[in-house]
């Protein structure tokens, strides 16, 4: 499987800090079948986890019922300019993914 870059943007304002995570990923839920009539085995994100700084902001947790190539948009307090946002996700076949911005 062919994983594109996490596409992340974080903004602070007012003490308050807006960030957006687009994670690609196919998140088949093993229930659709293929032309064949065959089913598409189950790969999906299990777990996502976000940083500012080293310090978590968010943890979710994930299934089968979440769509292709998911968009998370999530606030949190603090957070400035210059700091560094991570977003790690790993899916149920074990496969890991990370992408960085900075907060503007």
């Amino acid at each position: 499987m062919v994983v594109n870059a996490i596409r992340i943007r974080a903004k602070a304002s007012a003490g308050i800090t807006e960030v957006l995570v687009l994670m690609p990923h196919p998140m088949e839920t093993g229930l659709r079948k293929d032309a064949n009539g065959e089913f598409v085995a189950a790969h999906f994100i299990d777990e996502v986890q976000v940083h500012v700084s080293g310090r978590l902001v968010l943890q979710a947790r994930m299934s089968i019922a979440v769509s292709k190539d998911p968009l998370l948009s999530f606030r949190f307090r603090g957070g400035t300019p210059g700091e560094r946002v991570t977003v790690r996700w790993t899916d149920n076949r074990a496969l890991q993914h990370t992408g960085e911005a900075l907060v503007t």
